[in-house]
């Protein structure tokens, strides 16, 4: 038979203990002990919720990659719609700019009347200085009729069907502007060039031609209505055995960019046919 140990003993060490682990944890030694313990638990614990995330991204991926593929999709669907959009509305902002600045043109020069035309072509040839018109006959033009923008001389009709018509630029090599110098108040020609250049003929030696003179039509001929502004000397060329001096002039119309114009209805031209004498009776 085992001998047994009184309660009371029992009792003893059992507060004993408790009391030695109470002092040992206030002394901070349980800290360190329970830290060395539950290291390995916190490594094992890290290491589970590693694989653990791993395994839940490689099954999850999938889905994902395709659900940020197809919204990848509809922002480049939404970007190209709104960049449409965007070019739209400029389109429109300088479509509204450039019939402003006609509106204000036509305003200012009140003693015309206009019909306004947006240029829906050009003539192909690459020698020839045409653009086409979406307005004819229908709306009162005829040929010869001067053409302007809110900067200056275009050129005239040139050939007229019901809702079309063609329009002869100044830079034509078969166009002959008769002008004048503003401030030395001087009368030339304008000539245009296979190259789309202009150039002032026929300016007599002692002119004093600067470059920055400004040019206007002259109104001589009957073919132009005088004043309006065709654009400013650019060179002079001078040479003491020509007759006459020329000078290259550049366009106050930008003639690249051209996507409306106006013309001048209220104006004839006047043909001058030649003069024949009359038989005596």
């Amino acid at each position: 038979m085992k001998p047994t140990i009184p309660r009371f003993w029992q009792t003893a060490v059992l507060v004993l203990v408790v009391v030695g682990l109470l002092l040992l944890s206030l002394s901070g030694f349980m800290g360190s002990l329970f830290k060395a313990a539950q290291s390995p638990l916190v490594a094992a614990q890290r290491w589970i919720s590693t694989r653990y995330l791993a395994v839940y991204e490689f099954i999850t991926a999938p889905r994902d990659m395709a659900s940020i593929r197809q919204e990848n999709a509809e922002l480049k669907n939404q970007v190209a719609l709104l960049q449409t959009q965007i070019i739209e509305l400029q389109q429109q902002l300088s479509e509204a700019s450039v019939l402003y600045a006609l509106l204000d043109f036509a305003r200012s020069q009140p003693e015309n009347t206009y019909v306004a035309a947006t240029v829906i072509g050009r003539d192909p040839n690459p020698f020839l200085k045409y653009i086409l018109i979406d307005q004819g006959s229908d709306a009162g033009l005829r040929n010869g009729m001067p053409v302007v923008t809110a900067q200056g001389l275009v050129g005239r009709v040139d050939a007229v069907t019901a809702q079309a018509a063609r329009v002869q630029l100044i830079t034509d090599p078969a166009s002959v502007v008769n002008v004048r110098l503003q401030s030395i108040e001087q009368e030339a020609q304008l000539a245009g060039s296979l190259t789309g250049e202009l150039s002032l003929d026929m300016v007599p030696q002692d002119a004093n031609v600067t470059p920055g003179t400004l040019i206007v039509t002259s109104g001589l001929g009957g073919t132009y209505p005088s004043n309006i502004l065709v654009g400013q000397v650019l060179s002079v060329r001078k040479l003491e055995n020509d007759l006459f001096q020329t000078a290259l002039v550049q366009s106050a119309v930008d003639f690249n960019n051209i996507q409306a114009v106006l013309v001048i209805t209220n104006f004839r031209p006047v043909e001058i046919a030649p003069l024949i004498p009359t038989p005596a009776p």
